[in-house]
């Protein structure tokens, strides 16, 4: 998944090493502010077993707006919800790892990194928290839900 495009909030195409280095230029035209990185996965069903996914990098400067990066995919043979769910998770821990490689190869600011998911307390979703919360942890990154979830809920679902 690595090798797909990602788009600027502008429409500009750009790869993932393009990513990780808009994103450091970004934080370091300030770099005495704090940043986090945030990456969230949105989908959309489409037919009865496929779906369209977006993911969202996104680098917020803390108290001083965003920069954001989307890419879409389509993924078949999901037959349910938790499937789909599940593999939303599972997409943004794969972006989260090319990401963070790129990031720090490339000497990057000191930055917080966190996995966002849309799912929250209210709707079906929500009895899949603590698994979606368990499987980022065991990755070793920081899970945000609903209504904390911005890259997933928002900024993907701009593009979904």
């Amino acid at each position: 998944m690595a090798e797909t495009k990602f788009k600027s909030a502008v429409g500009t195409d750009l790869n993932p090493k393009e990513v990780a280095l808009a994103v450091i230029e970004f934080m370091k035209a300030a770099p005495e502010r704090e940043y986090v990185v945030t990456i969230g996965t949105d989908s959309e069903l489409y037919g009865r077993t496929a779906a369209d996914f977006v993911t969202a990098v996104v680098v917020h400067r803390v108290g001083n707006g965003a920069r954001y990066f989307w890419r879409r995919i389509k993924i078949e043979n999901l037959h349910t919800m938790r499937d789909r769910i599940l593999q939303e998770v599972l997409t943004s821990l794969d972006t989260a790892k090319f990401v963070l490689s790129d990031l720090r190869s490339m000497n990057c600011p000191d930055f917080k990194l966190e996995i966002h998911v849309d799912v929250g307390e209210n709707g079906e979703t929500k009895k899949m928290i603590q698994e979606l919360v368990g499987i980022i942890r065991a990755n070793d990154f920081e899970p945000k839900t609903k209504p904390e979830s911005y890259a997933a809920s928002s900024v993907a679902d701009r593009h979904v």
